[in-house]
């Protein structure tokens, strides 16, 4: 189990420029000892960052806590606002993360997609009578490295949204390959968001089940 921080920057960019060789210390630091399973920026169909998606590898809200109080987007107001999801990573064969010294693309590269499931009763059985077609076509998606990370949104013990970030340049291209995933097809995901990004190379760990 871990934590998704969704953060959106405010509406003044220089924050963000000022600020951003010192988040830079701090997540090469988390990521380092393993606290950081992946971060990376939001950007708007323009290409401009507006926020930030931070995967924490950390067992509780304490460890969350810590980060909010080191994260200077934080601390120097580049987030206007964010929210911490209990998030687990789902175990899949992902190629490696880049570390440092990888270039770093100068357009969008990924796609993050955001699907939440359905309020209703019945929206767990939805999840639970695709998961595994679903596991099938995303196993495949990492081996390739077409799906780069993805997990589970949390409530309790129960999975109620996932995260994923797959290698599509374009919120059209992501959407026509999710178009076939049994999340989709299956009626589980009720509403989808989606950011563009690109990967920056850091000290990452595998992730789970990654090599």
């Amino acid at each position: 189990m871990g934590f998704a921080i969704l953060a959106f920057d405010s509406t003044d960019p220089s924050r963000r420029a000022s600020s951003i060789g010192r988040h830079r210390e701090v997540i090469t630091r988390w990521a380092a000892d393993g606290r950081l399973a992946l971060g990376t920026p939001l950007f708007d169909a323009a290409f401009q960052p507006m926020g930030s998606l931070m995967i924490l590898n950390v067992p509780d809200e304490t460890h969350v806590k810590e980060y909010i109080a080191e994260e200077p987007f934080a601390r120097e107001g580049v987030w206007s606002r964010f929210e911490a999801l209990p998030f687990a990573i789902a175990t899949l064969p992902y190629r490696p993360l880049p570390q440092p010294g990888a270039p770093t693309a100068t357009s969008r590269t990924h796609t993050i997609s955001i699907g939440l499931d359905g309020t209703d009763p019945q929206a767990p059985s939805r999840r639970a009578a695709v998961r595994e077609s679903h596991l099938a076509r995303v196993i495949s998606a990492a081996e390739s490295g077409l799906l780069a990370m993805g997990g589970a949104i949390m409530r309790g013990q129960s999975m109620v949204g996932s995260i994923a970030i797959t290698a599509h340049a374009s919120d059209a291209e992501a959407e026509a390959w999710w178009a076939e995933d049994p999340y989709i097809t299956g009626n589980v995901w009720q509403r989808v968001t989606r950011y563009g990004t690109r990967m920056v190379g850091l000290p990452y760990h595998p992730l789970p089940g990654g090599v």
